[in-house]
């Protein structure tokens, strides 16, 4: 039953999440909220390890959470769920490409996703911001107890380097990741 679930959610997801990997994000969120298969600090986690690895984020995420509530078969289970919906789109699409091809009211369906995906995008944005400099179980602590200050020190740091220091511009993101990913070892994050 767990597997069929899985496939459902990510199916859900994978259907309704238009924008790339990143709009995943908030339907991550409420799986985990409603299904109670993660927290929102493990999703920051998964946020972390599937932007580290190589692959689409979405899939990344989905397997990840599969394989957390299920093991090797819900890893499989949940990543097929997630990408079934576009191969079923783009194969009924592939079918009838011709006909539509310069079809206007095609066309403004497309143009009229573009800030749906942008607003999926931008609450992905806000939310991972959120987990990562703002302390969850900072209850009545004020300002200084809300941020988490080794985030936004390690933010700044890095946007520093990577705009104002010429020759780190034209390092490789996988340098600053690597990078970022020995700062959170060292200092707990």
């Amino acid at each position: 039953m767990i597997l069929l679930r899985l496939f459902w959610e990510f199916f859900k997801t994978g259907l309704f999440a238009v924008g790339g990997g990143m709009a995943t994000l908030p339907f991550l969120r409420d799986i985990g909220i409603r299904t109670g298969w993660f927290t929102q600090q493990k999703l920051a986690d998964m946020i972390a390890v599937s932007e580290s690895t190589p692959g689409p984020i979405g899939v990344n995420m989905a397997t990840y959470v599969g394989f957390e509530t299920a093991g090797v078969p819900g890893a499989v289970v949940a990543t097929l769920g997630l990408i079934c919906p576009s191969i079923i789109i783009i194969l009924l699409i592939a079918r009838v490409l011709k006909q539509f091809r310069s079809n206007q009211t095609v066309d403004a369906v497309f143009y009229g996703l573009r800030p749906c995906s942008i607003a999926l995008i931008a609450a992905a944005g806000l939310m991972v911001a959120k987990l990562t400099f703002l302390n969850s179980d900072s209850a009545g602590a004020g300002i200084a107890g809300l941020l988490n200050w080794k985030a936004v020190l390690l933010g700044a740091v890095l946007l520093v380097l990577t705009r104002r220091i010429k020759p780190l511009k034209k390092l490789h993101p996988v340098v600053f990741i690597a990078a970022s990913a020995v700062v959170g070892i060292v200092f707990a994050f």
